[in-house]
């Protein structure tokens, strides 16, 4: 019988696995800072746990971290993992060091359903769901993970479409007895998929980003399939039902395609849909990917958009490019080939 892993159960969970093995209810505790806060590679390392325990559990259960089978670094020192998944898939994940920060772009599906027009994720279609402990093992197997100050759920899938795990997955990374990350320094990025937002933000403290990338709908529905099901005006009104002046920070994602989406009109129509939110806008440059006829945007239209956003008041910034030489920057997250 295939042993379970322990990796990716939350404290209750543990509590249960405990009080079934007839241990007492602290173990889990214990338990828990071995899995999240140390290095360890399996269940003998545990060493302020009795023999005892330590036979009971590893009767049905294995530590249960994965290592990843490759690694790419960038010339800008970003670094891009590939962890093998299920099926005899593969996700990739970036770590992305800065000065004052150091982020991982996690992944949340194999592949993606979304089939946004400026995605590479999106081309290799949809092949399942991850569970939290592969989302956190995306941060757990990392070298680097002790160093881990900011995650961003960016990477490939849509979050809202995998919402249980991902919900779970918060739970483990946020809490104090998990990898006791802030929410405050924690992005969920989604393209607005409805009822499903609803419950993520009745469920989570994290901030939230949406992707925009124009204000009209036929444009953006041309560039997103979910603008028909799911249109930005009612992922708007939703928005508008919950404070965003407190701790937690909303802002959208804009990619700017070169003579598309970054004229007068669009700043205008920018300014009056999302008038009344506390929000701000993220500028990402458009990375080309394989008979894309979208075009990049140069630096100075990316300036020109932002000075006109920023007179209209609305906090707006430039987001850097980082590991686009190995396909890790925005958009180019996609494990075109197995090993």
């Amino acid at each position: 019988m295939e042993k379970e892993k322990l990796f990716g159960k939350t404290l209750n969970e543990l509590k249960e696995i405990v009080l079934e093995l007839g241990l007492a209810k602290f173990v889990a505790s214990q338990i828990a800072d071995w899995l999240y806060k140390k290095d360890i590679s399996s269940i003998d390392e545990m060493s302020n746990l009795s023999k005892k325990t330590k036979s009971l559990l590893n009767k049905k259960y294995i530590y249960g971290l994965t290592a990843s089978v490759s690694v790419q670094k960038s010339n800008d020192g970003t670094k891009k993992y590939l962890f093998p998944t299920l099926n005899g898939k593969f996700i990739e994940t970036a770590y992305i060091p800065e000065t004052k920060r150091n982020t991982v772009c996690v992944s949340t599906q194999v592949g993606c359903k979304m089939a946004c027009e400026f995605c590479m994720t999106g081309r290799q279609k949809f092949h399942g769901d991850l569970k939290a402990a592969t989302i956190v093992n995306q941060i757990k197997a990392l070298p680097e993970w002790q160093k881990v100050s900011n995650i961003v759920y960016m990477g490939m899938g849509e979050p809202m479409d995998n919402l249980t795990e991902v919900l779970k997955s918060l739970e483990i990374v946020t809490s104090e007895w998990g990898l006791g990350i802030s929410p405050r320094r924690i992005n969920v990025s989604t393209i607005g998929l409805l009822p499903n937002i609803t419950e993520f933000i009745q469920n989570s403290d994290t901030n939230l980003a949406i992707s925009l990338h124009s204000p009209f709908d036929k444009e953006r529905a041309e560039l997103m399939p979910i603008q028909k099901a799911s249109p930005i005006k009612d992922v708007i009104a939703e928005l508008r039902k919950y404070d965003w002046s407190g701790k937690r920070r909303l802002s959208f994602e804009y990619i700017v395609f070169d003579g598309l989406n970054h004229s007068e009109s669009h700043v205008k129509e920018l300014a009056r849909i999302l008038n009344g939110l506390k929000y701000r806008i993220n500028l990402i440059r458009f990375h080309n990917i394989p008979d894309s006829p979208l075009p990049s945007s140069n630096n100075d239209n990316m300036v020109k958009f932002q000075q006109q956003l920023k007179a209209k008041g609305i906090i707006t910034t430039i987001r850097a490019s980082r590991g686009q030489d190995i396909d890790a920057a925005c958009g180019l997250l996609s494990t075109k080939k197995l090993l």
